[in-house]
């Protein structure tokens, strides 16, 4: 039986995203991001991408660990697996016992979800934060003057940099962790099957 399946799946997908995106920033395309106006926004949304991340990455190794156990018909008296394991075999009620579970290993696995659809949400702030900036400028008394109008434009252009660049790191960002999300719900899904179908056995 191979072991740490998950954790290598995990493994290739972030090693294939982070080439990627170091790709795209060799070839330049993140020097307009980077060099942008209000670059905080977006380190921002890069900070809770990390933690969530960071948190998804603990996840993977613990349900592919507790996976791996239950696989093997020895999983850890701590673990949810363990404990449904230990309980079933002395009552008839394994329905409530399954309802159990499947509610602690959803609850696991949540928070990476609320982080990952985070990103979006802070990227629309970014976006409605650039458009506050590109329209604050604009002054259509002054629009008369030409000295004036290069300025409302410079703030113009400003803004619309800011929008577009928060936008653009929090669906970038989102799609990457919410990838990671579906691979780990997909583990976490295997890890219930599998300990219902040998508390059932």
């Amino acid at each position: 039986m191979y072991r740490y399946l998950l954790i290598v799946r995990f493994v290739l997908i972030n090693v294939v995203a982070a080439a990627l995106l170091l790709g795209i920033y060799f070839q330049g395309w993140l020097a307009a991001v980077i060099g942008g106006d209000l670059i905080e926004l977006s380190a921002i949304i890069a900070v809770v991408f990390v933690y969530g991340f960071l948190y998804c990455a603990l996840r993977v190794g613990q349900t592919s660990g507790e996976l791996d156990d239950v696989r093997s018909g020895e999983p850890e008296d701590q673990s949810p697996a363990g404990s449904y394991l230990e309980k079933v075999r002395y009552t008839h009620d394994r329905e409530s016992l399954r309802s159990v579970l499947r509610m602690r290993l959803g609850r696991r696995i949540a928070t990476v979800r609320h982080i990952a659809n985070s990103l979006v949400f802070l990227g629309l702030i970014g976006t409605v934060i650039g458009f506050i900036i590109a329209l604050s400028g604009v002054d259509p008394s002054r629009a008369a003057d030409a000295d004036n109008v290069a300025d409302m434009v410079a703030t113009l252009i400003s803004g619309m940099s800011v929008a577009l660049n928060t936008t653009l790191v929090g669906a970038v960002l989102y799609v990457w962790l919410i990838v990671n999300y579906r691979l780990l719900a997909s583990g976490t899904v295997d890890l219930l099957t599998d300990t219902i179908d040998r508390g059932d056995g």
